[in-house]
C-alpha cells in the first residue's frame, strides 16, 4: 500500500494530503524561536528581577524551534519525493514547485535587508547563493542568523532528490541511517582537533536532522501498524531522555564537552522524531482537537515569513528607540521594557509575516498550485502541505 498502513487494518492512514497536526509543530517551532530572539538571545546578560530572570531562562530553549524545523522538513520532502519517484517530471516538479514555495521571500527579504543596511553586499551575494551558514570561509561575517538554517535545508534539496530517486526505499532509508550515525561521529572529531566553529550551523555537522525526519517517512512508508508506530515514538521519547539524565553528568546537555558536541543535537533530532509520530498518531485519532490548536496552526501558517523577518524587526525597533526614544532601550532592572520591545516588535512582524503570507507568497503559492491541477496524471495524494 502506498501509505504504508494497509487498507484491511481499517486504521485511518497517518500520512494524508493535508495534515494540520503538522501546522502545530511548525507553530511551536516558530514561536521558540520568535521568544528566544525577543528575550534571552539579546538580553541575557543584563540583570533582572526573579521573574524577569525566570522569563529569559525560560526563552532559552527556543533554539530547539529550529532543530524541529529540520525533522519536520527532513519528513515532508522525503515523503513527498518518495510519492512522486516515478515521475517523469520528478526533477522539474520537485524543484519548481520548491522555488515557487521558498525564493520569492526569501530573496524578498535578501533585498530589504540590504537596502536599509542590516546586511552588506557580500553577504547578500553569499545568501542568493545559500551560503549564508558558511560566509566565514569567504571572510565574511554573519549579518543574519535566521538564515543559516535556509541554507543548511536547501543544500539538503540539492541532494536528497537525486538519493530518493536512485535508489529503494529500504536504501533510501540505509542512507538516512548512515548519515544519522556519522554526523555525531564528524561533530566528535572536529570537537577533538578543536575545530568548535560552525559545530551547530555547518551542513555536514547538522544534517542528522533532516535525516531523523526522512527516516520517520521511510518507516510510515513501510507496511507498518499504528500500534508499531506508537511503539516506536514512545520509545524515540524514552531514549531521547534516558539518555539525556544519564548523559548529563557527562556533558551531553552542552556542546562544550566531546559528549554534548556528539550527541546533543543527535538526541534532540530523536526526541522530535518521536513528538512528530506522536502527533500523527493523535492527529489521526478521536482527540486531533488536541494537536490542531488554532493559534499554534496560525503561526504555523506563516510560520516561514515569520522566520525570515521577526530579527529584521527586533533591530528595527531598536534602531528606532537608538535614535528616537532611547528610554525605551532595555536596560538592567528594568524588564517591562523587554515585555514592552517583544510585544511592539513582535506584533509587527507578525502582522509583517501575515501580510506576506496572504498577499506575497500565496501569489506564488497558486501557480504552484494551478501547475499541479494541470498534471492529469496527479493523483490526490500528492497534494501534501508543504508549508
Amino acid at each position: 500500500m502506498a501509505e504504508g498502513i494497509t487498507s484491511s487494518t481499517r486504521e485511518p492512514s497517518l500520512l494524508r494530503p493535508v495534515m494540520p497536526e503538522l501546522d502545530t509543530l511548525r507553530g511551536i517551532a516558530i514561536l521558540g524561536v520568535v521568544f528566544l530572539h525577543g528575550f534571552n538571545w539579546p538580553f541575557s546578560g543584563l540583570h533582572f528581577g526573579r521573574w524577569g530572570t525566570l522569563f529569559l531562562r525560560l526563552s532559552q530553549p527556543g533554539w530547539l524551534g529550529v532543530n524541529l524545523f529540520f525533522v519536520l522538513s527532513g519528513f515532508l520532502i522525503t515523503r513527498i519525493l518518495l510519492d512522486s519517484a516515478s515521475r517523469p517530471d520528478y526533477y522539474r516538479r520537485f524543484y519548481s514547485r520548491r522555488a515557487l514555495r521558498i525564493l520569492p521571500a526569501y530573496y524578498a527579504l535578501l533585498i530589504v535587508l540590504w537596502l536599509i543596511g542590516q546586511a552588506g553586499g557580500a553577504y547578500v551575494g553569499l545568501g542568493f547563493l545559500y551560503l549564508a551558514n558558511v560566509t566565514v570561509f569567504f571572510g565574511v561575517a554573519e549579518a543574519y542568523g535566521p538564515l543559516w538554517s535556509l541554507a543548511v535545508e536547501e543544500h539538503f534539496y540539492l541532494v536528497w532528490p537525486t538519493v530518493v530517486h536512485r535508489l529503494s526505499r529500504r536504501s533510501v532509508g540505509m542512507v538516512a541511517l548512515g548519515i544519522f550515525a556519522v554526523v555525531p561521529i564528524l561533530r566528535a572529531v572536529s570537537f577533538l582537533l578543536g575545530y568548535t566553529v560552525g559545530l551547530a550551523t555547518y551542513t555536514w555537522f547538522v544534517v542528522d536532522g533532516l535525516s531523523c525526519g526522512a527516516l520517520s517517512a521511510v518507516l510510515l512508508r513501510s507496511e507498518v501498524s499504528r500500534k508499531q508506530v506508537m511503539w516506536t515514538a514512545g520509545s524515540l521519547i524514552v531514549s531521547a531522555a534516558v539518555f539525556s539524565v544519564a548523559g548529563a553528568p557527562f556533558g551531553i546537555l552542552t556542546r562544550n564537552r566531546v559528549l554534548g558536541a556528539a550527541l546533543q543535537h543527535t538526541l534532540i533530532s530523536v526526541l522530535f522524531s518521536g513528538v512528530l509520530l506522536g502527533f500523527l498518531l493523535v492527529g489521526t485519532s478521536r482527540y486531533s482537537a488536541t494537536v490542531r490548536n488554532s493559534t499554534l496552526r496560525f503561526f504555523g501558517y506563516i510560520s516561514y515569513g515569520l522566520y525570515l523577518v521577526h530579527l529584521m524587526v527586533f533591530r528595527l525597533y531598536d534602531k528606532f528607540c537608538r535614535h528616537f526614544a532611547t528610554s525605551l532601550l532595555p536596560r538592567d532592572n528594568h524588564f517591562e521594557l523587554v515585555a514592552l520591545r517583544f510585544v511592539i516588535a513582535g506584533a509587527g512582524a507578525v502582522l509583517l509575516a501575515y501580510l506576506s503570507r496572504v498577499y506575497f507568497e500565496n501569489r506564488f503559492l497558486r501557480l504552484k498550485d494551478r501547475t499541479a491541477a494541470a498534471e492529469q496524471t496527479n493523483p490526490p495524494e500528492f497534494a501534501v502541505r508543504e508549508g
